[in-house]
C-alpha cells in the first residue's frame, strides 16, 4: 500500500525543490510554510481520529473535545472522547484526562475511560488517586479489570505486598460472576503472580483461564487470546504440558498399557471424558493431568522438537481444543524471545497440526510457524513450508522468512536466500529487509552497497529510508541527510526526512520538517511536529476549520 501511494505521488522534480527551504530552521518560518501547505481543499477530517488526538497530546485538550463534541452520533462521539482521554493521559495530562473522562455521556464508555486512567495514575506515583478513580467506576463488570490493571502497574514498581492486595480484590470481583472479559482479567493476574514469584498461584489462575476459555467455546471471530498469553508465558518457562493438553483431539485415542490414554493418565471418570460440540470440556477432563506425565511422577514431554513420539502426534489432530489460530497466537507471542529448544518444540507441534488438522485457519498457523522457524535460523525448513503456498502468496511469505532470518543475526544467509526468490518484487522486498537489519546493526556501509542491487526504484528508496535513519541514529546526521537526496520518489524522501526529524536537534529538525512539508504537505510530518513545534497542530486545525 505504501508503495502504491508513494508511486502515485510521483518522482522528485528535476530542480530538486525543497532542498533549500527554511535553511535557518526558525520556527516561525516552519509555521508559515505549514499554513501555506494546508490550503482550503485538503478535505481532512478534523472531528475524529489523528487531528483531535494530536491536539490532546500537545496541550489543546479542550479544543480537541470541542471538535469531537460536534459529532452527532452519541456512540461515535463517546468513542472519540475515550480516545482523547487516552491520548491526554499518555502525554501526562492526567487531570485534564480525568475531567474529560467524567464528562463522557455514555456511562459504559465513561467507565472504560476511568479504567484506562487507573494504571496511569499509579505509574505517575499517585496511587491513592488511582484507587479513588477505580472506586468511581460504576458498572461491576469493569471493576475486576480496573483492580487487575492497578495490581499490574504497582507490581511493575516493585511493591509486591500492595500489588497482591489489589490482585486479590480483582480476583474477588471476577469470582462472584462470569462476564465477558473475565479471561483477560485472570490473564493479567497470572502475570502479576509470575512477577511476584508465586508460580503455584499463577498455575491455579492459568487453570481458570483455560477453563473459562473452553467453556465459552472459542469461535472463528473470538480467538482465545487470553489463554494464548498464559500459554506463551508457560512455554517460555519450558512448560509445554498445558499446551499439549489443549492440542489433544476432542475424542481421545485408544487406551494403552497401564491406563494411559495415548499419553494421558485416566482418572476414575475417564470413560466420561468428552467435549461437546461447542467445545465444552466434559466432567472427566481433569485439568491437573497433562500429556506424558502420570501421577506417580513419570517423565514429562521432551522439549526436543525432533523427539515427538506417536502419543504426541495423536494429540495434535483435527478438532484440537486450542486449534490452529490459538496455537498461532502462542507462536507469535514467543517468536522473538523463545530459545531454540522451545522454538523447535513448538514448530514441531505446529507442523504436525498442519498435517493432521481439519484445515481451519491453516494459513494463519502456517505463517506463524514459518516465521518462528526463520527466527530460529531454520531457513530451509521455513522456505519448504512457504513453497507449499499458493503462488500468489509464496513470494511474500519467502520475503518474510528472509526478514526474520536477518533479524536472527544471519544477515549473510538472509541475503543469499533473498537472491534465490524467483518473484522479482518479493526479492526486492526481501533485500530491503536485509538492508534494514544491516543498518540497524550499524553496518551502514554494507547496507548502502546492498541498496544498489535492488532494481525497483521505489524499493531502493524504501531501503535508503532505513539506512538514512540508522546513519543518523549512529551519530552521522550530515551523511544521513545526504542519503535522503538519493531517494527518487518525493513522498518517500519526505518520509525519510521525517524519520530524521525525530533524531535531530531542534533547529536541524525544524529545517528537515520544513523540507518534508514542502515535498509532501503537512500530513506525513504532523506527529513529528508535535515535539519540535507543538503549536503546529493547532495551526493546522485552525486552517482546516477557518
Amino acid at each position: 500500500m505504501t508503495r502504491a501511494w508513494e508511486r502515485r505521488r510521483g518522482l522528485m522534480p528535476e530542480d530538486g525543490a525543497a532542498g533549500d527551504v527554511a535553511r535557518g530552521g526558525f520556527e516561525p518560518c516552519l509555521l508559515a510554510l505549514l499554513r501555506l501547505s494546508v490550503g482550503t481543499g485538503s478535505g481532512a477530517e478534523v472531528t475524529r481520529g489523528r487531528l483531535p488526538r494530536a491536539l490532546a497530546r500537545t496541550g489543546h485538550l479542550a479544543r480537541a473535545a470541542e471538535l469531537v463534541c460536534t459529532i452527532t452520533d452519541e456512540l461515535d462521539q463517546g468513542e472519540e472522547l475515550l480516545g482523547l482521554v487516552k491520548a491526554a493521559a499518555a502525554a501526562g495530562d492526567l487531570c485534564g484526562a480525568q475531567a474529560l473522562a467524567e464528562s463522557i455521556p455514555l456511562r459504559q464508555l465513561r467507565d472504560q475511560a476511568l479504567v484506562a486512567l487507573v494504571p496511569e495514575w499509579a505509574r505517575a506515583g499517585e496511587r491513592d488517586r488511582a484507587v479513588a478513580v477505580a472506586q468511581e467506576i460504576r458498572y461491576p463488570h469493569n471493576w475486576g479489570r480496573a483492580w487487575a490493571l492497578l495490581a499490574k502497574a504497582v507490581v511493575d514498581t516493585g511493591d509486591i505486598d500492595e500489588a497482591l492486595g489489589f490482585a486479590a480484590r480483582a480476583e474477588d470481583e471476577v469470582s462472584s460472576y462470569a462476564v465477558d472479559g473475565t479471561e483477560q482479567v485472570l490473564a493479567l493476574l497470572v502475570e502479576v503472580a509470575f512477577a511476584t514469584g508465586d508460580h503455584e498461584r499463577a498455575a491455579v489462575l492459568a487453570d481458570r483461564v483455560e477453563e473459562m476459555t473452553l467453556l465459552r467455546g472459542p469461535t472463528a471471530w473470538s480467538k482465545p487470546r487470553s489463554l494464548a498469553r498464559v500459554l506463551a508465558r508457560e512455554v517460555l518457562d519450558g512448560d509445554l504440558d498445558r499446551l499439549d493438553a489443549l492440542l489433544r483431539p476432542p475424542s481421545g485415542p485408544a487406551v494403552g498399557e497401564g491406563g494411559a490414554l495415548c499419553g494421558w493418565v485416566l482418572g476414575e471418570e475417564a470413560a466420561q471424558d468428552t467435549v461437546g460440540e461447542a467445545g465444552q470440556a466434559g466432567p472427566g477432563l481433569r485439568p491437573g493431568l497433562r500429556p506424558g506425565r502420570d501421577e506417580s511422577g513419570g517423565q514429562g514431554m521432551d522439549l526436543d522438537g525432533g523427539n515427538l513420539d506417536e502419543s504426541v502426534v495423536s494429540l495434535l489432530s483435527a478438532g484440537a481444543l486450542l486449534g490452529a489460530s490459538g496455537l498461532a497466537c502462542v507462536l507469535d507471542a514467543v517468536a522473538e524471545s523463545a530459545d531454540q529448544a522451545v522454538g523447535l518444540a513448538l514448530a514441531e507441534r505446529a507442523e504436525t497440526l498442519l498435517e493432521t488438522g481439519d484445515g481451519r485457519d491453516h494459513d494463519i498457523l502456517l505463517r506463524s510457524v514459518t516465521l518462528l522457524l526463520a527466527r530460529q535460523g531454520c531457513a530451509e525448513r521455513a522456505m519448504a513450508l512457504a513453497d507449499g503456498l499458493d503462488p500468489e502468496l509464496r513470494g511474500g511469505r519467502q520475503a518474510d522468512v528472509v526478514a526474520h532470518l536477518a533479524r536472527s543475526g544471519d544477515t549473510a544467509g538472509a541475503e543469499a536466500l533473498a537472491y534465490a526468490i524467483g518473484d522479482r518484487r518479493a526479492q526486492d522486498r526481501a533485500l530491503v529487509e536485509v538492508v534494514r537489519e544491516l543498518a540497524r546493526r550499524g553496518d551502514t556501509g554494507r547496507a548502502e552497497a546492498l541498496v544498489h542491487s535492488i532494481d525497483d526504484r521505489w524499493a531502493q528508496g524504501e531501503a535508503l529510508v532505513a539506512v538514512a535513519r540508522e546513519t543518523a541514529r549512529h551519530g552521522d546526521p550530515a551523511r544521513a541527510e545526504t542519503l535522503t537526496r538519493s531517494i527518487a520518489y518525493r513522498a518517500s524522501r519526505a518520509r525519510a526526512l521525517v524519520s530524521l526529524v525525530e533524531l535531530s536537534e531542534p533547529s536541524r529538525a525544524r529545517r528537515l520538517a520544513a523540507q518534508a512539508v514542502a515535498l509532501d504537505g503537512w500530513a506525513p510530518v504532523l506527529e513529528a511536529l508535535e515535539r519540535i513545534a507543538p503549536r503546529s497542530v493547532a495551526l493546522v486545525v485552525d486552517e482546516l476549520t477557518s
